[in-house]
């Protein structure tokens, strides 16, 4: 049998019974297909050149050899920035967190059966998530001002999206049994959520949001592009002195400050688990 027989024409088994089986046609040719066409459209309307990437991709490790070896003299610079930074991080994502349980158990259809109200909820938080981190730090800093403040209300809008839309999913996905039995028994809706649901979404809601406490730290570290705070301030005022030996020892302790965070989300995690 031919290889275009063996991909494009299905084949056809005999059961011990006699009866004829016919192999479903598979569909994986017109997938790979269709994901080269759209590779190459997209090659040709980004402008993508190979050449140019083969012939300007070193420039890349020569401003990493830059950073090294970093400067060590500008360390006692990055503790506040990195203190702001953390401090951005755990507050945006508390406070995002906690403001998105109420609109995920408002978004879940298994608790809410008021189709508009659910529909409502779930378009408000789609259209929260849509909105990019900078952006709401950007929009932050014309109502707060400039400052931390600024980036701690950015990071809780995208905590509050995130951890919204899957909370609800989770919660759609719980036993129901004990949370009806509770609403015949005379509880209302919220003791039945509060004691019956709540206790079964609690260490995967614990699990996501220290998830995103991680990226968090990251995501918090360049919103002082923005005016922010934060240690992307000092970043954007390095590169654009191009002290990258002092950019080098921003990264070095901002990789260490992410590893620990990490490695005590995961543990959390674990122990929830």
């Amino acid at each position: 049998m031919s290889l275009y027989d063996r991909v494009f024409k299905p084949r056809t088994y005999t059961l011990s019974d006699g009866t004829l089986v016919k192999e479903k046609r598979s569909r994986a040719p017109v997938v790979i297909l269709l994901v080269v066409a759209l590779a190459a459209v997209s090659v040709r309307v980004t402008g993508f050149d190979f050449a140019v990437l083969a012939k300007r991709g070193s420039k890349f490790f020569d401003i990493l050899k830059a950073m090294f070896p970093p400067n060590s003299a500008y360390l006692s610079k990055i503790w506040g920035p990195l203190w702001d930074t953390i401090k951005m991080s755990f507050l945006g994502s508390f406070l995002g967190a906690v403001l998105a349980v109420p609109f995920a158990v408002a978004a879940a259809s298994n608790i809410v059966t008021n189709r508009a109200v659910v529909f409502v909820v779930r378009l408000f938080l789609s259209l929260v998530r849509t909105l990019p981190t900078l952006v709401c730090a950007l929009i932050a800093t014309y109502i707060f001002g400039l400052g931390t403040m600024a980036g701690t209300c950015a990071i809780a809008v995208f905590t509050f999206a995130y951890v919204g839309k899957q909370l609800f999913e989770i919660i759609e996905t719980v036993d129901m049994g004990p949370y009806e039995a509770m609403e015949a028994l005379g509880a209302t809706r919220l003791q039945a959520f509060t004691t019956a649901v709540f206790p079964q979404v609690l260490p995967t809601y614990l699990s996501v949001s220290l998830f995103c406490l991680e990226g968090n730290v990251r995501y918090a570290s360049i919103l002082g592009y923005v005016g922010a705070g934060g240690l992307g301030l000092i970043m954007n005022e390095k590169i654009g002195w191009r002290e990258y030996d002092s950019l080098g020892m921003i990264l070095i302790v901002l990789f260490v400050t992410v590893i620990v965070i990490e490695a005590l989300s995961h543990w959390l995690r674990r122990r929830l688990t």
